[in-house]
């Protein structure tokens, strides 16, 4: 499907991509005359059951056609995904446009696949149907901006391996959402770990005491573009919504592979070896189930995940120990009911350098905002000093950036302009991957780096053992 760009639309798209947009890649996008008006992208999004299929059109894009098309069963999934993009339409401060299309019907993916009304579809929902959903997209020749996870199980994993093959072939572009590589501590802490004069060399570690430690805390009840979000009873069931791991695991995984290694292709049969892993749930009264999910009893495929029919202990956690390359890796993905007033989901990320540890942690201690911390091995006079220099040269990119002195070290001060929130990533990742429409291509790093991470967290889960 040939996206065919004038030079001054993509132009003006790619160039703060252009580093990325130009590497090589398998990955070509076809001519078909099918498919959008020339200079213009047509989304199709395929049975939206996550709020992520919204949130990729809470800003309009000059190159995509406002028209989308909406392939779905039915039900309240739907309905809800309909709301959301109302809900942007019709807000006071910038508005959007789109207008939403809509198919209901038990043959909805066919006939998204024989109507053809656009060129990329956008995936976000029960994640046991996916894969075969990218599979099954691929295939037809469309282009694909899947939400994490791609895949949840090793079987899963197999399918996802061969839609990328088909992607090649079929000269089609696969990607997934990776929100966390937009938030600027993650961004500064990439930065950081490649300037040896703060951070050094990253240090092996071991099994025991990794040189990587990452782990985020999510929950369950929370709100979504200033409402309280409804989830639907199968984000619970392990089989469809996947564990901990599979699902928000994969942003952690793909955030070590991205800052140890990047635009590094990364080769899963020889480069990861799983160590160990565990998973352990968190357990939910029936009331707290029925305030997320607006339903009230728990279903019959969440039986099995019943103790004395009323406490429903999901699968929401999961660890895994791994070696990346020569580096050792503890990733921590954890699940629970409602976070702590003036917070949210949280992340804390380690790097330890034979110079200096660099720290994102964001406890109460940070007012639950992701703050960076450059912890050092030595206090000399002469590494404050290269310290202040190099992030006095960073700020020359990163405008407004200061150092903050606390006991053990310093913070990274970074001005709040910065700080756009998770739901702004979201156009962020779609400037991305236009980005690489326009180029015709993925980098082959970004594909096998993708391949990587969806082989890890489902190695880890073949291997994990329930605490």
């Amino acid at each position: 499907m040939k996206i065919n760009f004038s030079a001054a639309i993509a132009l003006a798209l790619i160039l703060p991509l252009s580093s990325i947009a130009q590497e090589s890649s398998k990955a070509r996008v076809p001519a078909d005359s099918r498919s959008a008006a020339p200079g213009k992208i047509s989304l199709i999004t395929l049975d939206p059951g996550h709020f992520h299929a919204a949130l990729v059109q809470k800003s309009m894009y000059p190159v995509i056609d406002p028209e989308v098309h909406v392939y779905a069963p039915g039900g309240p999934e739907l309905q809800a995904h309909l709301a959301l993009v109302r809900q942007y339409n019709e807000r006071a401060d910038q508005p959007t446009h789109w207008k939403e299309t809509v198919y209901e019907g038990p043959d909805y993916l066919q006939k998204m696949i024989s109507e053809r009304k656009g060129n990329v579809v956008v995936m976000a929902g029960n994640n046991h149907l996916k894969t075969e959903y990218i599979d099954r997209a691929v295939r037809a020749g469309f282009n694909v901006l899947s939400d994490k996870p791609m895949a949840i199980d090793v079987a899963g994993f197999r399918l996802l391996a061969k839609a990328f093959d088909e992607a090649a072939a079929r000269q089609v572009l696969l990607y997934d959402i990776m929100t966390e590589r937009s938030e600027i501590t993650n961004i500064l802490q990439k930065e950081l770990v490649h300037l040896p004069g703060v951070f050094g060399e990253l240090r092996p570690g071991s099994a025991a005491d990794p040189s990587v430690v990452m782990e985020s805390v999510h929950f369950y009840y929370k709100n979504v573009s200033g409402r309280t979000l409804t989830r639907p009873d199968w984000f619970f069931d392990p089989a469809q919504q996947g564990e901990a791991l599979a699902d928000v695991g994969t942003h952690l995984l793909d955030l070590v592979q991205w800052i140890c290694f990047p635009s590094t292709p990364l080769d899963y049969t020889k480069d990861i070896r799983v160590l160990s892993a565990s998973t352990w749930p968190t357990p939910m009264g029936l009331s707290q189930f029925s305030v997320i999910t607006q339903k009230n009893a728990f279903p019959a495929f969440l039986k099995p995940y019943l103790r004395d029919d009323t406490l429903l202990e999901t699968h929401g956690n999961g660890e895994v120990t791994y070696r990346l390359r020569d580096v050792y890796a503890r990733v921590t993905a954890r699940w629970e009911y409602q976070a702590p007033a003036g917070s949210g989901d949280t992340h804390h990320a380690t790097f330890k350098g034979t110079k200096a540890t660099l720290e994102i942690r964001q406890g109460a201690g940070e007012g639950f905002q992701p703050t960076l911390y450059i912890l050092p091995v030595s206090t000399s006079d002469a590494y404050t000093a290269a310290v202040a220099d190099i992030v006095r040269h960073l700020a020359t990119r990163y405008p407004g950036i200061t150092l903050k002195k606390v006991a053990a070290g310093w913070t990274v001060d970074i001005p709040a302009s910065y700080k756009v929130g998770h739901e702004a990533h979201f156009a962020q990742v779609m400037q991305r991957y236009l980005g690489f429409l326009a180029a015709g291509r993925i980098p082959d790093w970004e594909i096998k780096g993708m391949l990587a991470k969806y082989y890890t967290s489902t190695k880890a889960l073949e291997l994990a053992r329930p605490r």
